[in-house]
């Protein structure tokens, strides 16, 4: 989940179409593997959410079966240390991630649905979900979380808010290979603002959010300091789902394109633990689609115990579906400065290689 806290160092001011850049060597010796998008300029608009009450005949709803590919490792911590033979490891000690009972490792839920919304929130104009209350006087007023649930910004509308649900729902992803890598994590410093001014604008208020680049690899050894921890490898797959109701074709579109969908803009997610020495890097393909677009459908749904052929979508007819309500996202939800930002970052394949030394 990407860290809501100032900014970093700044150089030269960037062009309007880059990141904020925070890796001024002169002023912090290492360059950090982190950008800040920019927060647009104007105001986020607010406006009442949709609603639960009925599946609105204008809107989109469904679900969106996604396969996630591992392509660098990946821990996402339980926050539990055990010792390395309770789980078939010859370590002595290990940092555990989610496994079920048939040996196959899992993500929450919760995990995947705050690194995506992280990149939502970046390219619409939206307010914080999450901000540090140690730089709460430091945050622009209007990019505060959403706290009346009849004015939220656009991606509080999809994702919640406080008193609000939101309108899609992250199932846990569960891995297609059984078992589980050993690998180290180094000890890593704590971010530290108030050390680097980029994180700041000329008026001292926190400049943008906070992104990890993708890199080739993950390091794995040669710190002193650190733990065991259980991952997974390079090339596991998971499988999961994201359903929706009451989308607008731009929620969707804009969801579709932070999923790395968009041809022009091919990016992946960061997940989990270690973002800043490679780990996490997964890139996600949209096998299929159910999708209920009209009263019709939703009527022969609950009256048939058989779900109509029609719902589901797969190959081309999937892909023209996903391009025309990415279309609609670019046309009016999606800010096309910060997605050029973003996209630099998260960007990959990459050719990029993780930080040396201590972060």
């Amino acid at each position: 989940m990407t860290t809501n806290l100032p900014p970093k160092p700044r150089g030269s001011t960037p062009p309007p179409s880059s990141p904020v850049s925070n890796n001024n060597p002169a002023e912090t010796g290492e360059p950090k593997p982190y950008e800040l998008i920019s927060f647009p300029k104007e105001r986020p608009p607010k406006n009442p959410p949709a609603g639960h009450h009925q599946y609105l005949g204008d809107r989109l709803h469904g679900t969106l079966f996604l396969t996630l590919k591992v392509q660098t490792t990946l821990h996402v911590s339980t926050g539990v240390v055990v010792m390395g033979s309770d789980i078939g490891s010859r370590v002595p000690l290990i940092k555990t991630m989610v496994q079920n009972i048939d040996q196959k490792l899992s993500i929450q839920g919760s995990s995947l649905k705050g690194c995506i919304r992280s990149a939502y929130e970046a390219i619409t104009n939206s307010t914080l979900a999450v901000i540090t209350s140690r730089y709460r006087d430091k945050i622009p007023q209007e990019r505060l979380p959403c706290k009346n649930k009849q004015e939220l910004c656009p991606a509080s509308q999809v994702f919640g808010a406080l008193d609000w649900q939101g309108l899609i729902e992250f199932s846990d992803a569960k891995c297609e290979n059984t078992g589980f890598a050993t690998g180290f994590m180094p000890s890593l410093y704590r971010p530290r603002p108030d050390q680097r001014r980029a994180y700041f604008d000329a008026r001292g208020n926190v400049a943008g959010r906070k992104f990890y680049y993708h890199t080739i690899r993950a390091i794995d050894k040669g710190q002193n300091q650190g733990i065991t921890v259980q991952q997974a490898a390079k090339e596991y797959t998971f499988q999961t789902q994201i359903q929706f109701k009451n989308l607008t074709a731009a929620e969707l579109g804009t969801l579709l394109i932070v999923l790395g969908q968009d041809p022009k803009y091919p990016i992946a997610l960061k997940v989990g633990g270690g973002k800043p020495i490679g780990m996490g890097t997964m890139t996600v393909e949209v096998t299929a689609a159910r999708v209920l677009q009209n009263k019709g459908d939703l009527r022969d749904r609950y009256s048939s115990y058989k779900p109509p052929e029609s719902d589901s979508m797969t190959g081309t007819k999937l892909q023209q579906f996903m391009q025309k309500n990415i279309q609609a996202a670019h046309s009016s939800l999606v800010q096309a400065t910060q997605l050029q930002q973003l996209a630099e970052v998260l960007k990959y394949p990459t050719d990029r290689e993780p930080p040396t030394g201590m972060y």
